[in-house]
């Protein structure tokens, strides 16, 4: 063979490689547009109701299935009778099953479930109010299954036949996996998805898919999803989904998560910024970058993580989130009790102005980032028009280190290197600022404890603990007094300490100091919650008495947009997207003030010039 036709060959064999066929089923055709709908979990977590799921879907073909609100989905473990909130029953839960390890509503939650019904009477109850109807799935086939060695309906092989134990969940024990290579596998996943189907299921949440990245599992879904003559939406969980899977991903499933479970904390929305910049490149319909629920509204009401209460993000915040999502048009689930509603958060999410940025905009991008101002801009596909969401982070520029009086060593889960000792002088300064850093892998699971620090000086001494700080922000949950981030006690080195700061790199508290005091002490390592389930968790410790950063947040600032950016020139009008107003006509940029953690949406409608023409001189 002739080194051309050895590379034709070859080049062939790449392109059969690389080239996608088009699915049985238009699989990408059941999300054109981002879907939109309300999820139990920030609510309710693992013990969501059916008379719940129907007073929320109610709600929603009331209030909001006209602005394009559509699909209900009850999230964890519908399948337990005895779960609890703030965690999971893992010692004694009931799990309902039926007689081919196929997951089951328990009826005592579900009582139009009973007699072997499933969700059907729910889904039917769902579809009549003219909306659509989810469920959470974990992936795999139940212990319980393999436990009472289950046959796999329509085959000669069995649960024990087809599972293994690679892989398994670490944060919840339901499951195990199903081995694609075993003959059955298929065969399972296409009677899970067949059933379902046969429920009048329209969307499908597979958790435990993405991180780490199940690629044979997903596609033995994916093909029971083309085959079970159902349009079901495929949603994949948690995040962030390895980005090296992009291409697979985005082809096999209608939307990913980008990025952990997301609660009330402006440290974890601010992380969205670098998230759906990374995943832009991949949003499109059909297919659709997740920045998981919105946890707006009422929500912990029997959730995991927090108690009762509003959202804790506030309205500036709120805004962003909303500017955000629409503009990279992740999709939208509401997580917060519908009914419970206030007005200003139903205007938030039926501003048909703001969600036409959502529904109908494309060439979607940043164009703009320098630590405290962000600008993404997209353009709209029915006007022509330009979009612009202009942000005030004021929390993205990097910790200095250099400006800090105190920086730790590489904390780690290793023995001998979880935590550090810190006594600073302080003498003179007005401000303490205390800092937890990533160490510098990504990883998760970064629980960092202040144990027992206090302020010492001619006054005595102080417990940071009895002193109000002025701000504190937490990379995950929020910051805890006397407990962990997760809300457990203070472990560090495996001794138990009552008095202490609970929170998660990255993290910033500062507080104002009071006279009289001129050291700061205290023990600084990683909790125990922690170095017992992950061997990734490195942090850094730092103490400063200025903000770290090198120069404090500003209430608000101008954000300066040019209308080169948006490849159109001239004179253009503004239309403020969350005010529903005018604000006036711009020539070649605008300059509009922005508070902190805020946003503005703007539409911008170039302004068509007269074209003048000359009279031909006689």
């Amino acid at each position: 063979m002739n080194r051309y036709l050895f590379y034709a060959v070859f080049l062939l064999s790449v392109m059969r490689l690389y080239t996608r066929t088009e699915p049985e089923l238009p699989f990408h055709k059941w999300a054109m547009t981002p879907p939109m709908g309300w999820n139990s979990w920030d609510c309710y977590g693992p013990t969501v109701t059916e008379d719940e799921v129907k007073a929320n879907a109610d709600y929603m073909a009331l209030y909001l299935k006209e602005y394009g609100w559509q699909y209900i989905v009850v999230d964890i473990r519908w399948y337990v009778e005895n779960d609890k909130s703030h965690g999971y029953n893992q010692k004694d839960a009931i799990i309902v099953m039926d007689e081919y390890g196929r997951l089951m509503p328990a009826a005592n939650r579900f009582p139009s479930a009973s007699g072997g019904k499933g969700f059907k009477p729910l889904a039917d109850y769902i579809h009549g109010r003219g909306l659509k109807f989810g469920i959470h799935l974990m992936r795999g086939i139940p212990k319980l299954a393999v436990e009472r060695n289950t046959p796999v309906l329509g085959t000669d092989v069995t649960a024990k036949d087809i599972y293994n134990t690679e892989q398994l969940c670490p944060w919840l024990g339901d499951m195990v996996t199903v081995d694609a290579g075993k003959k059955g596998a298929q065969e399972y996943y296409n009677s899970v998805l067949d059933l379902y189907a046969s429920w009048g299921i329209d969307f499908i949440k597979i958790d435990d898919l993405s991180r780490p990245y199940h690629r044979a599992e997903i596609e033995l879904i994916r093909h029971a999803i083309d085959r079970c003559g159902r349009p079901i939406v495929l949603s994949t969980s948690p995040g962030e989904t390895p980005i090296a899977f992009a291409d697979h991903v985005s082809f096999h499933a209608n939307m990913w998560r980008i990025i952990d479970d997301f609660w009330d904390n402006w440290a974890q929305l601010n992380a969205h910024f670098s998230l759906f910049e990374k995943w832009i490149p991949y949003m499109g319909p059909g297919h659709w970058p997740d920045g998981d629920m919105l946890p707006l509204g009422h929500i912990g009401i029997r959730a995991e993580r927090g108690d009762d209460r509003l959202s804790m993000l506030t309205k500036d915040e709120q805004y962003t989130l909303m500017s955000l999502f629409l503009i990279c048009r992740s999709p939208l689930m509401f997580g917060g009790h519908l009914p419970d509603n206030d007005t200003f958060t139903l205007q938030l999410i039926t501003n048909e102005e703001a969600l036409a940025v959502l529904q109908r905009s494309n060439n979607n991008r940043q164009i703009f980032n320098d630590g405290e101002k962000i600008v993404w801009i997209a353009d709209d596909q029915m006007t022509g028009d330009k979009y612009a969401a202009l942000f005030y982070s004021s929390d993205q520029k990097p910790i200095q280190e250099g400006l800090a009086l105190f920086n730790s060593a590489l904390i780690t889960h290793k023995p001998g290197e979880q935590s550090t000792e810190i006594k600073v002088n302080i003498r003179g300064a007005k401000k303490l600022v205390l800092v937890v850093t990533d160490g510098g892998n990504g990883a998760h699971w970064d629980h960092a404890d202040w144990i027992e620090p206090k302020l010492t000086g001619k006054n005595g001494s102080l417990h940071l603990t009895d002193l109000k700080w002025i701000n504190a922000t937490s990379g995950w949950e929020t910051v805890k007094m006397n407990k962990s981030v997760a809300g457990n006690k203070l472990i560090v080195n495996g001794k138990t300490y009552k008095n202490g700061i609970g929170t998660h790199a990255t993290s910033i508290i500062e507080y104002d100091i009071p006279e009289g005091y001129d050291t700061f002490s205290s023990l600084a390592g990683l909790d125990n919650e922690c170095v017992a389930h992950t061997e990734g968790a490195t942090v850094k410790f730092h103490v400063f008495t200025r903000y770290p950063t090198g120069f404090p947040p500003q209430d608000s600032i101008d954000v300066r947009l040019d209308f080169t950016q948006l490849e159109i020139e001239g004179k253009c009008t503004i239309r403020d997207l969350w005010a529903k107003t005018d604000i006036g006509e711009y020539t070649n940029e605008i300059s509009v003030p922005v508070r902190k953690h805020g946003a503005r949406l703007l539409k911008i409608c170039n302004i068509k010039q007269p074209v003048h023409i000359k009279k031909k001189e006689l």
